[in-house]
């Protein structure tokens, strides 16, 4: 995504140019740049010299993520790490110097997003998930549907793929073939990102979950026919539900429900195809990911909108279950690893089970064994001692509902 996206700005972006990146490796950043077709690279280690950089016309490569957010040549931030405790570490540094920062972290603002879109508030920047992804498509979607005069009761994504216990390993032929990390990859298949990704949009409209993990469906039919799978009441009941569904059409795309009361309105809906309700289908047949984050970078930039950011404390959140029996002393791996997946949960009962949020479980300790399909507690491990993110995830635990948010 990071080299897609410097390929995006530099080559068709105009009015928008890359001033710095931040990495790991220096020669790998530096091939990737190659390949989006960027030459004219220096390598620097403070925020002055990436300033320089920048007046020259040059790109900025730096170890060093503090100069990057200290550089007066730099507007805002695109995160596209996927790393939590990284991705906390960079939110506040970017708060810190007066940066907006844009995420294609959804794991970062699924776990610590109310938290950090308080403290971007204050900071007076803007804190927001991007257009092109799911969660942003959809975001769009559902203020649409709104601005037309409908109620939105689902938020969904459509997956065409589901199994829960995919791994690195049989997933190496797929990430091999697209130039993709098995581990991500693996995430994809595992229904992790999914349910980080639809925990985010629950947390942007406020809208809740049926049921641990989602309902995720098998529907190879078309979306449409959704409208007929869905109970009003129990939706309203909920607030709204977001989901997904495994194998409609049209894929990979997304879709939201939404009910219209007023007879005389539901007359038109008829007319225009949209059935007899009492849900109507509104779906988006794609979803682009790096070909539209450049659209967010400028609303941030010059209106102050935000696409999509939490608009409150959290109502799901995204917990631990096993993906294998595991013994005493596993130390947790990474995302889209061999030890668990994410699936979202109503955040009341996250809190009251005092059960692990996905993007905290990496490092922690088994101190006793947990077998398949079990969510994992904060009982059952040991947690890394001076995560920033842990320290984030409590302050957000007491933080109350207020939220000055410049644009939306």
């Amino acid at each position: 995504m990071g080299k897609a996206l410097v390929l995006q700005i530099m080559g068709t972006t105009p009015g928008m140019v890359v001033t710095a990146v931040h990495c790991r490796d220096v020669d790998k950043a530096r091939t990737a740049l190659a390949w989006a077709g960027v030459d004219d690279v220096d390598v620097v280690d403070s925020a002055t010299a990436v300033d320089r950089s920048a007046r020259a016309g040059r790109v900025a490569l730096t170890q060093d993520v503090t100069a990057v957010m200290a550089a007066d040549e730099v507007d805002v931030v695109v995160d596209v790490t996927g790393a939590v405790e990284f991705g906390a570490v960079a939110a506040l540094s970017a708060f810190e110097h007066g940066k907006h920062l844009v995420l294609m972290n959804a794991e970062l603002d699924a776990t610590l997003g109310w938290e950090l879109a308080c403290r971007a508030a204050s900071a007076g920047v803007v804190y927001t998930g991007c257009d092109g992804d799911q969660p942003g498509v959809q975001m769009n979607l559902y203020r649409y549907v709104r601005r037309i005069g409908l109620e939105p009761l689902v938020c969904g994504n459509i997956k065409g793929l589901q199994d829960r216990f995919r791994n690195p390993t049989t997933q190496q032929g797929f990430a091999a073939r697209w130039g993709q990390d098995p581990r991500m990859v693996s995430s994809f298949a595992d229904g992790t990102k999914v349910n980080v990704e639809q925990a985010l949009v629950a947390n942007a409209t406020g809208m809740s979950v049926h049921r641990r993990g989602l309902l995720g469906r098998d529907h190879d039919g078309h979306v449409d026919e959704l409208t007929q799978r869905y109970d009003v009441d129990e939706l309203r009941a909920l607030g709204g539900a977001v989901d997904y569904v495994v194998g409609a059409k049209p894929g990979p795309g997304v879709y939201v429900l939404a009910a219209m009361d007023d007879p005389r309105q539901q007359h038109y809906l008829e007319l225009y195809k949209l059935g007899t309700g009492p849900l109507y289908s509104f779906y988006t047949p794609y979803h682009l990911c790096h070909f539209e984050v450049p659209d967010t970078i400028a609303r941030t930039v010059l209106l102050g909108e935000t696409t999509l950011h939490p608009a409150g404390p959290p109502t799901v959140d995204v917990v631990t279950v096993a993906k294998a029996d595991l013994p005493a002393g596993t130390v947790l791996d990474g995302l889209g690893g061999y030890h668990y997946f994410g699936e979202c949960e109503r955040a009341d009962v996250t809190s009251r089970d005092a059960l692990l949020p996905v993007g905290l479980a990496e490092g922690c300790t088994l101190v006793r064994p947990v077998i398949r399909d079990q969510a994992v507690t904060y009982a059952d491990v040991t947690v890394p001692g001076g995560r920033l993110s842990d320290e984030l995830r409590r302050a957000q635990s007491g933080r109350g509902g207020s939220l000055a948010v410049l644009g939306s």
